[in-house]
């Protein structure tokens, strides 16, 4: 008696779950997947492809997608069609929700080999606008509007792209190098203060000092670290703006000394 008891429980509430299920939600209709894969017909790509235009076909496609979503939401919402109108919405929620990256790191592709040198108005205009949108992410200090944030490191890139030979370009690395630390990207973070200092080596930033940090607290590199650090000390040291900076050092470039090599 109690098993059959159990077993009626048991099928009402699997009733009550399934009765949950919104109505006409679509799900008979997603796209089934095979090992996580979509079952969709392969695209093929030539095999001299190189990164850049892979990252630009990912791009090209993701627009497209989020187009044709547009034109389909439009069409079924003049055709009266509230089923797929609400798939289609659904749909296109998700992926303007979804994580897209940007593939192409502006450091990277600049090389080391950038001189900081000419005056350009353009770029000029340009990192005025991105510092604006830098400081107003940060206003509050606490909280930080992290999608301006990346409005402006688009535009710190953006010139990093557009002028190369600008004696603004290690002033926008260095900015850059800032709000890829606050999201933790410490790599991207510390390629962009290198940048600074190679790009402009008497850059008015304490971007070998950043550097030296990431590698040694972040990335536990502490061989290089201390001979970022001691590089720092007498370069960048010499501001009485970076001080703190400096006294921190000097106690890492000891503490590290006594660490020595191979326990680095």
């Amino acid at each position: 008696m109690t098993r059959i008891v159990l077993t009626t429980a048991i099928i009402i509430l699997l009733n009550v779950l399934v009765g949950c299920t919104e109505m006409d939600s679509g799900k008979s209709q997603l796209i089934g997947t095979d090992k996580g894969q979509p079952r969709a017909a392969p695209i093929v790509k030539p095999a001299e492809s190189g990164e850049t235009d892979l990252i630009e076909q990912v791009a090209t496609n993701r627009e497209a997608y989020r187009q044709s979503l547009v034109t389909l939401i439009d069409y079924y919402n003049r055709t009266g069609n509230n089923l797929k109108l609400q798939w289609a919405r659904t749909e296109l929620a998700a992926l303007h929700t979804m994580p897209k990256y940007n593939y192409i790191i502006e450091a990277t592709i600049a090389g080391p080999d950038l001189k900081a040198s000419a005056s350009v108005k353009e770029a000029d205009e340009l990192y005025a606008e991105a510092r604006e949108l830098h400081k107003e992410a940060e206003r509050l200090i606490v909280i930080k509007d992290e999608n301006l944030l990346r409005l402006a490191l688009e535009k710190y890139n953006q010139l990093i792209r557009k002028y190369p030979s600008s004696d603004k370009i290690d002033d926008a690395a260095f900015r850059a190098g800032e709000i890829c630390e606050h999201f933790k990207d410490y790599s991207i973070a510390l390629l962009y203060y290198q940048r600074t200092f190679q790009w402009n080596p008497t850059a008015p930033y304490p971007a070998r000092f950043k550097a030296a940090y990431i590698l040694d607290i972040q990335m536990h590199r502490r061989a290089e670290a201390l001979e970022l650090y001691l590089q720092a000390v007498e370069t960048e040291g010499k501001d009485s703006r970076f001080y703190s900076w400096k006294i921190y050092a000097q106690e890492r470039i000891e503490e590290l000394a006594k660490i020595g090599p191979s326990s680095q």
